[in-house]
């Protein structure tokens, strides 16, 4: 395509303020707590799983002075079974920052909030327009599919200056600097075109406000935008999980190194293989291990094929740094979600 379409910013907030999504719990507010909140736990996560997370994190840690001063196993505890709990340890860590480097207030620019731990350009492009009105473009997945098929833009986004060419873009659309004050309904437009209509599969075209202006509409072919041909191969790994028991029911957890898969979480002890968790036991207690049916946990470019095996052990045994928690302890953790379900039908 070679010029950008006329008048895109102001049909997108029109859309917005009629049809688009304006009673999620996150919206019509300015406060940069809870918008910074909402974006890093909707980063790869759907809306409806992060709803009721989003209700207990403001509970348990109303402003950003109480995230800072938990500590990390309590923040770890609230995100298990979120996912990519690297977004909660950076939650922590960026809290801090805005308490240690700037005085409990959030920066008011997109290059500010780069600054700070766990917020990429569009996540800050985000919290300053929406809290601040500021004139920053956001490129999240949702918006660079729009964008794309809007554009007719098939360079391969796999390569860092065609994505560079699309910011660019995304700049240039942007509504006029006089119209500032719409710069939060576009922002939210623009995430609601790709949330609802503008899909992978199936979008609705002929629902949107965009679509006379839609190259790739025009065109017939909206699925095939974006392009990025460079994708990260999933593989598979097999682990071996620990589940000792004392006589009162307790179980021991450790928690994992960092980096690394649940890194910071409280676990089951996780071995390379069956041979590798025997060694690790009492020699009396090997010919009594229980194996419980393997299952499949995945993750986004690999399977986790998870092998229980159950052992009854005495109170002083240990491996690792861990510890014996009862039934009414390990609930509280910060566990990986596998290893929660687990836990709760053993």
């Amino acid at each position: 395509m070679t010029q950008l379409p006329a008048g895109f910013a102001g049909r997108v907030v029109r859309w917005q303020r009629t049809h688009g999504r304006n009673e999620l719990p996150w919206q019509n507010t300015r406060d940069p707590y809870r918008v910074w909140l909402s974006e890093i736990m909707l980063q790869q996560t759907q809306v409806a799983a992060v709803l009721g997370y989003y209700e207990r994190f403001l509970a348990r840690f109303p402003d950003v002075a109480a995230l800072a001063a938990a500590p990390l196993d309590d923040v770890l505890a609230l995100w298990s079974g979120l996912g990519y709990y690297s977004r909660a340890r950076n939650l922590h860590r960026c809290a801090q920052e805005v308490m240690d480097r700037h005085g409990g207030a959030f920066p008011r620019t997109a290059l500010e909030l780069q600054s700070l731990p766990g917020i990429g350009p569009s996540t800050a492009a985000a919290i300053s327009s929406f809290c601040f009105g500021e004139r920053a473009a956001i490129l999240d997945g949702n918006v660079k599919r729009v964008l794309t098929r809007v554009l007719g833009f098939g360079a391969d986004l796999s390569v860092a200056g065609n994505e560079r060419a699309l910011w660019d873009h995304a700049r240039a659309l942007l509504p006029a600097r006089e119209l500032n004050e719409n710069m939060p309904r576009y922002t939210q437009g623009l995430m609601d075109l790709g949330a609802t209509l503008c899909l992978p599969r199936n979008p609705a075209c002929l629902l949107c406000p965009v679509q006379p202006q839609c190259f790739a509409s025009h065109e017939g072919q909206p699925q095939a935008y974006p392009v990025k041909t460079r994708k990260l191969r999933r593989s598979a790994e097999s682990l071996w999980l620990l589940h000792a028991q004392a006589g009162d029911g307790s179980v021991w957890l450790q928690k994992r190194p960092t980096p690394g898969v649940w890194a910071g979480l409280y676990c089951l002890p996780v071995f390379a293989s069956r041979d590798a968790l025997e060694e690790v036991l009492p020699v009396a207690s090997r010919g009594k291990l229980r194996e419980v049916q393997p299952f499949v946990h995945v993750l986004t470019h690999k399977d986790l094929h998870l092998h229980p095996v159950q052992a009854v052990l005495p109170a002083e045994w240990k491996t690792g740094e861990g510890a014996w928690f009862g039934a009414r302890e390990w609930p509280g953790l910060g566990l990986p979600a596998p290893v929660r379900r687990f836990l709760e039908n053993a």
